[in-house]
């Protein structure tokens, strides 16, 4: 009896390989085809465009209806900025075969961003061999490691550096049907999420707007922390505006907004003055953003001696607070909808 309750190990592990084969076959297939899908539909959006007489004008007029019909149809995931990426998308790689499958849509919203050719290209090949998820990707693009590379005489401390902050791509079947993106594109319902998961959601798009906007952001760090000698605190985003020299820290509460989250920012602005910012670099400014269910506040905070620079110079490189505003409201639209029905 006993013979017949015990699994042949011969059989479990046959199975086993098959099982994990089929699925990352299917990974692979879904992937890509979303890929080829979303660089097809910002081929099919650019020679669209080119057909009509005033570009620029007809373009954002097209693009907005277009996402509003392709919406109701196929889901969320085809807002008016993700079809600006595809578009972008098609004119980074205008030839498909420049196109590698190894990579996620995912992998080329960052990609995208890259200007520089040739450090796009060794992103993408280092992406591919050294297996890079796309939180690591972010990070090393951020961290310009490319650049560093190519200046630094000795390699081995930035390669040392950058692997041990690198987190690899996580291929099982499980956490690659969680990424937003591959349920957008199946136009499957999302898993329910969180508060933390609400505003970690929330980062993301607010990270990825700033980095869209082409106004000299770059990200620094997430939850970076600063001290004083008695206090530890975390900054949700921390971002440097090349063409500004200046640093930007954000910080996001799902709440309202209160006097103390003004006096919060300011403290952080002080320490980040005082123990960040170099001597070349202007004043730090703080953005606070409260989200709730009903409407969104965006605030800059400015010290007092800060304030004219902020009014003279600043303004012309940073969203403004209603774009801000607008663009919270929108992105919580979307992810309330999961929290309500869990």
């Amino acid at each position: 009896m006993s013979n017949l309750t015990q699994t042949d190990p011969e059989l479990l592990s046959a199975i086993r390989e098959m099982l994990n084969e089929a699925r990352t076959k299917l990974q692979s297939a879904v992937n890509t085809a979303m890929v080829q899908a979303y660089w097809n539909i910002g081929r099919l959006i650019v020679e669209h465009e080119q057909h009509g007489k005033t570009r620029a004008s007809y373009g954002e007029y097209q693009l907005k209806h277009l996402a509003l019909q392709l919406q109701s149809e196929f889901g969320k995931g085809f807002y008016e900025r993700n079809l600006r990426r595809m578009r972008a998308f098609y004119l980074t790689f205008p030839i498909w075969t420049s196109v590698r499958s190894e990579l996620s849509w995912t992998h080329y919203r960052i990609l995208i961003q890259v200007e520089n050719q040739s450090a796009r290209n060794w992103y993408i090949s280092e992406s591919i061999e050294q297996n890079w998820s796309v939180k690591a990707l972010e990070r090393q693009i951020g961290k310009l490691y490319y650049e560093r590379l190519l200046t630094s005489k000795d390699k081995s401390p930035v390669i040392e550096e950058a692997k041990a902050h690198t987190e690899p791509l996580k291929t099982d079947a499980k956490n690659y049907l969680r990424d937003p993106y591959i349920l957008d594109f199946l136009n499957l319902p999302h898993q329910p999420l969180l508060e933390s998961d609400l505003e970690q959601s929330l980062m993301n798009n607010l990270q990825q707007f700033l980095l869209e906007l082409g106004k000299g952001f770059a990200f620094v760090a997430r939850q970076q922390r600063v001290s004083t000698e008695d206090e530890d605190f975390y900054i949700d985003l921390v971002f440097y505006n090349y063409k500004l020299k200046c640093f930007l820290l954000i910080d996001l509460k799902l709440g309202k907004l209160t006097h103390q989250d003004v006096g919060q920012m300011d403290t952080y602005v002080r320490i980040y003055d005082e123990q960040r910012k170099g001597k070349d670099d202007n004043p730090t400014i703080g953005l606070i953003l409260c989200s709730q269910k009903s409407e969104a506040v965006a605030k800059y905070s400015i010290l007092t001696d800060s304030k004219q620079l902020f009014a003279s110079k600043y303004l012309s490189y940073l969203p403004t607070e209603d774009e801000l505003r607008q663009e919270l409201e929108r992105e919580r639209a979307l992810l309330s909808e999961i929290i309500d029905n869990k």
